[in-house]
């Protein structure tokens, strides 16, 4: 699998281009695909594969499932999806409908540009399963149009100031996709309000359940697993509903029961941290004195 993997790892844009039996980039680090007819035979591409860039698409009709990493973006009618290099992509079925528009740009591009690191900052690059981008048709316009400047740009300008408004463009895209993204958590209220309960579910039986010492503590990807999303996506819904990520979420957890042991137990404060899953005991008090700005010791003191 590795040796395929390998002959299907797009190292440049030209020879994905050339793969696509189409023109060739105007540039070597950035390219746009425009398939908005459809006509553009994306289906000469392995699957899976693997691209060295990074890849924004909008899909306008597309339905079904696409494989990234080891999970799945599913679409019911079309969205956006955005891939980091180096991940496994490709499509889980045969695709009847592949038009909209492709975004390609190779790492180097963003070099010297303050993007080079924010681009790090966006989460949707890691998103997974049911985690598309769904736009309303006014968002869909506004993206389109960020997509035709980029193109324009990219076919007729190609001059000092080229990178610069490109990268303007990629900036303000994904931006655009944050907003939108934002927006889904909202109006997909009733999901994302069923993920915050079984969180909190999830959370509660597992500080509730026997100590062992093997068991440690909750982490943000066991959370992910158990709720079949990708870590970034879980932080960024609960962050949206409650002001806080899913790291927050466990600690609150944590300091509750921390308190409740405290304040009802004779245990010391090393056997509480130990209960609680932590390895040391200076680590719960550091944590514990971060959080309620006590220390366990002060804190159970004030019961007495």
């Amino acid at each position: 699998m590795k040796d395929e993997l390998s002959s299907h790892r797009f190292q440049s844009l030209s020879r994905l281009h050339k793969a696509l039996d189409i023109p060739a980039p105007m540039h070597p680090l950035v390219s746009l695909i425009n398939n908005a007819d459809g006509t553009i035979p994306l289906e000469r591409l392995p699957s899976p594969h693997i691209l060295n860039f990074y890849k924004i698409s909008y899909k306008m009709n597309f339905q079904g499932k696409f494989k990234y990493g080891q999970h799945y973006y599913d679409f019911d009618e079309g969205g956006m999806f955005f891939v980091s290099p180096n991940q496994i992509t490709g499509s889980h079925a045969p695709i009847s409908d592949q038009s909209g528009y492709t975004l390609l740009f190779h790492p180097d591009f963003l070099l010297g540009y303050e993007l080079a690191r924010k681009i790090k900052e966006f989460g949707f690059f890691s998103y997974s399963i049911h985690e598309a981008l769904h736009l309303s048709e006014k968002e869909k316009t506004t993206i389109i149009a960020v997509f035709e400047n980029i193109e324009e740009e990219l076919k007729d300008r190609i001059d000092h100031f080229s990178q610069d408004v490109v990268i303007s463009q990629i900036e303000l895209l994904l931006n655009y996709a944050n907003r939108f993204y934002n927006r889904q958590f909202i109006t997909r209220k009733a999901v994302s309000s069923d993920l915050l309960q079984k969180v909190e579910e999830i959370l509660q039986a597992w500080f509730q359940s026997p100590p062992t010492k093997k068991q440690g503590l909750p982490t943000v990807q066991f959370l992910s697993e158990q709720l079949n999303v990708s870590a970034s996506y879980l932080s960024d819904m609960l962050r949206s509903m409650t002001g806080q990520n899913t790291q927050q979420h466990i600690h609150n957890h944590l300091i509750e029961k921390a308190k409740e042991q405290l304040s009802t137990s004779d245990a010391s404060i090393s056997e509480i941290a130990y209960e609680l899953g932590f390895e040391h005991p200076q680590s719960f008090s550091k944590l514990f004195k971060l959080k309620t700005s006590v220390s366990p010791l002060d804190f159970r003191r004030s019961f007495n």
